[in-house]
């Protein structure tokens, strides 16, 4: 017999080993989140998977799955706090979706769109972020980096390199590029790297392949981001 936990009180199997939200996603319940992909080590930086377990808030990502959880997921309370953090996303990096080459494949976006966020609320920082297109091949606009780490582990855990990090703190953080002159192209990236490939913005793209999927037939343009990321997360490394 499996044990179980309850998500907004429907009752969930779960493996020895699994965190909530890898129980809830196998189980076919979407829980919004931006920092977390099946097969990394988990982060627990977006703060969007937060749920309430027992009365206690916790990261879905980071929190193990155990018997007598009673957890809420799609509250109110939840949904508006999740609805501010992606708004202070937006504003302190320059997310201007309709000129942004990601646009319909952009996770952030499609976050914001599940969330129902109409504006951005609080005050614009535009930051004053460089752009880094010295690669053949890649280019960096740092304006879109919203600090998920992903690029960092993916470059670590799966290229096994060591491309990115992430500097300072606060308003001064910023992801960096290892290498002797912090430029992409002196770095050993390469636009197969499983680095590339996994960023949630369009702080990392492909150069010459902005538009090969028209505007209208993109990722989010058919689909809610929920099933899209039931579909793609149900198998966990």
């Amino acid at each position: 017999m499996s044990e179980t936990i309850t998500i907004d009180g429907k009752e969930i199997p779960f493996k020895a080993g699994q965190t909530i939200i890898e129980a809830a996603t196998a189980a076919g319940v979407y829980i919004p989140h931006l920092c977390h992909k099946p097969g990394y080590k988990p982060h627990g930086s977006c703060k969007l998977c937060t749920v309430n377990v027992n009365g206690r808030r916790c990261s879905a990502c980071t929190f193990p799955a155990a018997t007598g959880q009673a957890i809420l997921n799609k509250t109110q309370e939840l949904e508006d706090n999740r609805r501010k953090i992606t708004q202070m996303l937006f504003v302190e990096g320059n997310h201007f979706c309709p000129s942004c080459e990601k646009t319909g494949n952009c996770q952030l976006q499609g976050v914001a769109y599940y969330l129902a966020m109409k504006d951005n609320h609080f005050p614009h920082f535009f930051a004053n972020r460089e752009l880094d297109a010295s690669h053949p091949d890649l280019l960096i606009d740092h304006n879109r980096c919203i600090f998920c780490n992903l690029c960092v582990r993916a470059s670590q855990e799966k290229d096994g390199k060591n491309v990115f990090a992430i500097s300072g703190r606060g308003i001064n953080k910023r992801l960096i590029i290892n290498s002797k002159t912090g430029l992409l192209k002196d770095s050993d990236i390469e636009v197969n790297d499983c680095a590339v490939q996994v960023c949630p913005t369009g702080a990392i793209l492909e150069k010459r392949k902005g538009y090969s999927t028209p505007i209208g037939q993109r990722i989010y343009d058919t689909q809610q981001i929920d099933q899209v990321s039931l579909t793609q997360e149900t198998v966990y490394e």
